[in-house]
């Protein structure tokens, strides 16, 4: 499988770690730590999810696309990332352009696999449709997800993708790309609490399809 990795323009990902292409690194930490460590070279199962992902991991400004080729131990943080203790870039590619509606959509969709809130159900399916994207109705499904008497990670993750189509509303791309990961985030946590699992790419790829 064919992996993605995010780095700044003078090829840097996190804590100023320097990437060439062609230059196999391997992680040098304990591997029983989590993702979020020396332990473990981060990347994506997608282009599209490393970019919506991106503003809760390490908020890359501009960021830079590369294939990458990995090796070795792998950790898996629900589908929102991975980590492999050897990685080198392969080739840059170029960056998807992705609209603030289709990043909310992100959201919504993501949202919508974990949160069973009938009030929400319906405002996603009309949203997503086109046929209501009203910021009073958005805030109307974030009041009936956060009643909904269901896991609170699913309460969550609508209450954040709802937040997305509010900053869209209201002129905050920034915000509205932020809240749409966070929904992403809530979603996955939901979605291991229940021992199921959220297909990112598949979710990502129908929200480009949202006008």
């Amino acid at each position: 499988m064919t992996y993605y990795k995010l780095t700044d323009q003078n090829m840097q990902a996190y804590n100023s770690c320097q990437w060439e292409i062609g230059v196999w690194k391997e992680a040098t930490g304990n591997p029983l730590q989590d993702l979020c460590s020396d332990a473990w070279l981060h990347c994506y199962d997608s282009p599209l999810v490393a970019i919506l992902h991106n503003p809760v991991h390490v908020d890359i400004g501009n960021p830079r696309l590369f294939e990458v080729e990995v090796a070795g131990e792998t950790k898996n943080d629900n589908g929102m990332k991975r980590g492999f203790r050897r990685m080198r870039l392969v080739k840059e590619l170029s960056t998807p352009v992705i609209t603030t509606i289709q990043r909310a959509a992100y959201g919504i969709l993501c949202a919508k696999q974990v949160c069973t809130d009938p009030g929400f159900a319906i405002w996603a399916d009309r949203w997503l449709s086109g046929e209501n994207r009203a910021a009073r109705a958005a805030e109307a499904a974030v009041w009936a997800a956060g009643a909904a008497a269901e896991a609170a990670r699913a309460a969550e993750a609508a209450a954040w993708a709802a937040a997305a189509w509010a900053a869209k509303a209201a002129g905050a791309a920034a915000e509205a790309a932020a809240w749409a990961a966070w929904a992403a985030a809530e979603a996955a946590r939901a979605a291991a609490e229940i021992s199921n699992t959220v297909d990112f790419v598949k979710l990502a790829n129908t929200a480009m399809e949202v006008e």
